[in-house]
């Protein structure tokens, strides 16, 4: 070995950097020893080898050398190595009569420095959690309900108005948007906030067994019934509060009865002949409109006046964008303490989550934080790691794209618009409960959306 080719090998493996050096045909020549560190494998197994098996085999993936070569210029990329690490390629290539003779990279191991940069970003978020907190602490709060928005802070101070008395309360609002967050707070501030918090959702029970569940029954009282007979749910909030989520479903023969409850405070058990005195505080919770159900005949107008004391409206999510940050900083910090991870959000996701709709409001940004918090690899919750959010432009451009392909199919417009009409029932039908909220997310009347799911056999 001469004296150059000396100086050569030192350079090799004096540099921090991983050297490789391959002929035109891409053959490795030389690596420097520290290629074992970066990737794995030591100069032995690198010696001779073609960077196109390398890269088919994941060891340089993607290869800056392949890249060179194919383009005849100098290339930067990124790498993942199979030893988990992040690094940066740069090849350049050397020429001689304008072909090339060798491609020189350089491959830095930035690793370290990502790391650095994550615990950068996760104190900056930290450091956000706790002026969010400290802003909090200002301001009136309660349990986990997050708010900073004027229209939520004028929410909570007709609550801490109205929590002490005994009247009537119907909580308005989408679904998702917090109605029972709100009823549980009106409980924890009232004079009853020591007895039982009983909360029914009038569209899970079946009709046939709601009066069992509501009233009870006594030991025998009908084939099937329990032995010991069954305390119902009126008896169950005797001195707290009853919360009827989903009253629209309740069924018209039920508001009869819950409409003598409520002027007669008694209660009367299946099977018995005697009444028992009652005495509740209601909360009702409802994301439809009461005073069209009203007008069509599905809800009794002198039930709904006996409901409407006061209204209490709860706005979406996306009118109220001050609190979408604070919320989910909030919901984060407390899966975080219940799965013992320590997330936080990179800055374009903090980005999509001010620019996304929500149109499951609160309970939708609980539900993707927790399942971020329990999929993702890293610490840091990345743009990307936001399937539905992140491809939602792409899936939009996709559905463009194929619109304007329907035409060369021989498909009419107006086929493309029943198309497109369809494709957003079914969207609303997975996403909504009832067909009154989808015909609200929709803007169209409940009949209409019973008419074209029938049309387009959604089922």
């Amino acid at each position: 070995m001469n004296i150059l080719e000396q100086e050569l090998e030192a350079i090799l493996h004096a540099s921090h950097d991983n050297i490789v050096v391959t002929d035109q045909h891409g053959i490795v020549l030389r690596v420097s020893q520290n290629c074992k560190d970066i990737y794995g494998y030591a100069v032995s197994e690198l010696i001779g080898k073609s960077v196109y098996a390398l890269q088919e085999e994941g060891i340089f993936l993607p290869s800056v050398t392949v890249a060179v070569l194919k383009s005849r210029k100098q290339v930067q990329l990124m790498q993942k190595t199979e030893t988990g690490k992040v690094v940066m390629a740069t090849g350049i290539p050397v020429f001689s009569n304008n072909e090339i003779v060798r491609v020189i990279s350089f491959s830095h191991d930035l690793t370290e420095l990502r790391r650095l940069q994550e615990d950068y970003e996760q104190l900056q978020a930290k450091m956000k959690k706790y002026e969010l907190e400290i802003e909090e602490l200002r301001e009136q709060q309660a349990g986990d309900i997050v708010m900073r928005s004027h229209s939520m802070k004028k929410v909570w101070k007709l609550i801490n108005r109205i929590s002490s008395s005994d009247a009537t309360v119907v909580m308005l609002g989408e679904s998702g948007v917090g109605k029972t967050a709100f009823a549980c707070a009106i409980h924890r501030q009232s004079n009853r906030k020591n007895e039982p918090f009983v909360e029914i959702n009038c569209g899970a029970i079946p009709s046939s067994l709601f009066e069992s569940e509501m009233f009870g029954y006594e030991a025998g009282a009908f084939t099937g019934a329990s032995a010991k007979g069954k305390t119902g749910k009126f008896e169950l909030a005797n001195k707290g509060t009853l919360f009827l989520d989903e009253v629209a479903e309740l069924p018209l023969e039920m508001q009869v009865k819950l409409l003598k409850v409520l002027q007669e405070k008694t209660i009367t058990r299946i099977g018995s002949e005697h009444s028992k005195k009652i005495d509740f505080r209601l909360i009702v919770a409802t994301n439809q409109n009461l005073e069209e159900k009203v007008k069509d005949g599905s809800f009794r107008a002198d039930l709904f006046y006996r409901l409407n004391v006061i209204p209490i409206k709860i706005p979406p999510l996306r009118d109220r964008q001050e609190d979408i940050l604070e919320l989910a900083y909030h919901i984060l910090q407390k899966y975080n303490d219940k799965y013992g991870t320590s997330k936080f959000f990179h800055k374009e996701s903090v980005d999509m989550l001010l620019t996304y709709n929500w149109p499951g409001n609160v309970r939708e940004l609980e539900n993707m934080i927790e399942r971020l918090v329990l999929t993702t690899e890293e610490n840091t919750i990345y743009k990307y790691d936001f399937p539905f959010l992140a491809t939602k432009e792409k899936a939009l451009t996709e559905e463009w794209s194929s619109l304007q392909n329907l035409n060369a199919r021989g498909i009419t417009l107006q086929d493309a618009l029943a198309e497109v009409e369809k494709s957003m029932l079914l969207r609303a039908y997975r996403q909504c409960q009832t067909t009154y909220e989808m015909a609200e997310l929709l803007g169209l009347s409940q009949s209409t959306i019973v008419r074209r799911l029938k049309k387009y056999k959604i089922q």
